[in-house]
């Protein structure tokens, strides 16, 4: 593991310290100019997901949950896979506002704990984004780096939710460049952790993202072993383009326009032992033609690829994903 520079020196030095607050102030969680929530507001927005066997009443119990602590629901949505399954299950998003003087964040928990015993849920998970502190989590990327660079940008104008930890890449980057510039003028250490085929130096890698809630691939390009995995125990989530499985290995892009293909895409999902195989969160297609050169060919791809990566972070942050029967997910956009 290497750190560049003498600025990365000083980053590792002083980034714990200042990294929580830096990093919740520069995504417009926590504003030092902004008035207390007790100014602003007393309701408070939750988001509760859920998901148990199917049966009478549920729907009736979430919602009595919620109103006898004298909070609103806003919007709920629910599905039940009825399909060649022995037994259905049932999946429901729920977002609320409540006020925090009558239902504090730890009655909240035990309130909703009561609810999945009561169903034998296998699982329920709520948050409340205003009293919550954000995932934190770290990106793993490799020579390509339109993905971080996309999603860099937006979490500095506050629309993606997160505390980014740290990035880690195979791949050495200069300090005069963007991206270490960025970093560098944001306080993300940038962690430099050679891989190849005899080493994928995986301890290193699993020291550095242990605090973290969830992994990000934004085209990292080594395989994750079922030991780091098994070791992490946590989601990750990763982005491949949709050329994938008639063009692998390297540039992709340039194979299927000599192949002369006219529908392209890319796909978010989650990591699994399986290559490519974890459970679908989100996928996207545009269409080419004989118009589009190479450059404009590769140039679609990779925006697809950063439109759909930023959407499948968004969506784990918002609760909008299930994961269920290994493979699948629910997805409520």
């Amino acid at each position: 593991m290497q750190k560049l520079g003498a600025s990365y020196l000083f980053r590792s030095l002083h980034v714990r310290n200042a990294r929580g607050l830096h990093h919740q102030s520069s995504s417009g969680l926590i504003n030092s100019s902004s008035p207390s929530i007790s100014c602003i507001s007393k309701q408070l927005h939750g988001i509760h997901a859920f998901e148990c066997p199917d049966q009478v009443g549920i729907t009736a119990k979430i919602a009595a949950c919620i109103a006898q602590r004298g909070a609103s629901i806003l919007d709920v949505d629910v599905h039940v896979n009825q399909g060649l399954v022995p037994e259905p299950s049932f999946f429901a998003r729920t977002e609320f506002v409540f006020d925090p003087s009558q239902w504090s964040r730890n009655a909240m928990d035990e309130d909703f704990k009561k609810l999945k015993e009561h169903f034998m849920a296998r699982h329920s998970v709520v948050r409340v984004p205003g009293l919550d502190p954000p995932f934190k989590i770290a990106v793993l990327v490799s020579r390509k780096d339109h993905c971080l660079i996309d999603l860099l940008h937006l979490w500095q104008e506050g629309k993606i939710p997160v505390q980014i930890s740290c990035i880690i890449s195979n791949h050495v980057r200069e300090e005069n460049t963007h991206v270490i510039r960025f970093l560098t003028r944001h306080r993300i250490p940038y962690y430099f952790v050679p891989a190849n085929k005899q080493s994928r130096h995986e301890d290193e890698i699993l020291q550095l993202v242990s605090q973290t809630d969830f992994l990000v691939l934004a085209h990292y390009m080594q395989i994750l072993s079922p030991e780091f995995l098994k070791a992490y125990g946590r989601d990750i989530i990763n982005i491949h383009h949709g050329l994938l499985p008639s063009f692998k290995g390297a540039n992709p892009y340039k194979q299927a326009y000599e192949a002369g293909v006219k529908l392209i895409g890319a796909t978010s999902h989650f990591v699994i032992e399986e290559l490519d195989g974890g459970p679908i969160i989100e996928q996207m297609v545009d269409r080419v033609s004989h118009r589009d050169g190479l450059e404009s060919f590769a140039m679609k791809s990779q925006y697809l690829e950063k439109a759909c990566l930023v959407k499948a972070i968004k969506y784990y942050c918002e609760l909008r994903i299930i994961r269920y029967d290994r493979k699948k997910t629910i997805v409520f956009d």
